[in-house]
């Protein structure tokens, strides 16, 4: 059975561009499909969040304002609230070590632009997990939490790696515009990763060896898939 490491952002709030404070946590459907295609092929999934805090959701996410349709707000919520007893009791991410997991997964929401991408015990796993050969994947703006992981003297650990994430189009279209701390596509290529995209809105996942990534909410499935997928090549 595969063990998968699912890194949840612990943040419920974001300083903007323009100073102001905006709720925020971690995107509904992102969690609950990436869990639960990832319990139903037999996996077993440990969540984890900066401090073990219980994770917020974004409300958006649960909400027509966010895009997300009646009937699939209901189901995403009834799945969360299917897994609430590992929301509420996470595993402290400090306390995690890449050796004992299979892969490691992060989903978005914009929460982990505000913690994950500049904490040091994540970034340490994700360069222990990618330095073994062990899958990484991320989506959407957990993609962010790529960036945490920097080399000693050799900078940024995914540097020439290609990769997607939300990108500045569908953060301009649908995300917080200009107003967002910093575009996360832009700031990946500054540090060096190869951004592949697919159009606005569509499932994209994108791989280069053990590093799975995948572009919005609307990739969910695709990547969890492609994370079993590539478990299992891994395993013959």
């Amino acid at each position: 059975m595969a063990k998968i490491l699912m890194v949840v952002s612990g943040a419920d709030s974001m300083r903007l561009a323009d100073g102001t404070t905006h709720p925020t946590g971690y995107w509904a459907e992102e969690v609950a499909v990436s869990h639960e295609v990832l319990t139903a092929a037999g996996a077993q999934v440990v969540i984890a969040t900066p401090g073990g805090v219980r994770p917020t959701v974004d409300a958006l996410s649960l909400d027509e304002r966010g895009g997300v349709a009646e009937a699939d707000a209901r189901r995403h919520r009834a799945y969360l609230d299917g897994i609430a007893d590992q929301l509420s009791a996470p595993l402290a991410l400090a306390e995690a070590r890449a050796d004992d997991y299979d892969a490691v997964l992060v989903p978005g929401g914009h929460a982990p632009m505000a913690d994950l991408a500049t904490d040091a015990a994540l970034g340490r796993l994700l360069g222990e997990a990618d330095a073994s050969g062990r899958t990484v994947a991320a989506l959407c703006h957990g993609v962010a939490a790529l960036l945490s992981a920097d080399r000693q003297d050799a900078g940024f650990t995914f540097a020439g790696r290609t990769l997607t994430s939300f990108t500045d189009e569908e953060e301009r279209q649908g995300g917080l515009g200009d107003n967002t701390p910093y575009y996360l596509e832009s700031r990946l290529r500054e540090r060096g990763a190869v951004i592949r995209s697919g159009p606005a809105w569509s499932s994209t996942v994108v791989q280069d060896g053990n590093l799975i990534t995948g572009q919005n909410p609307q990739s969910s499935r695709a990547t969890a898939e492609a994370v079993l997928k590539n478990l299992k090549d891994l395993t013959g």
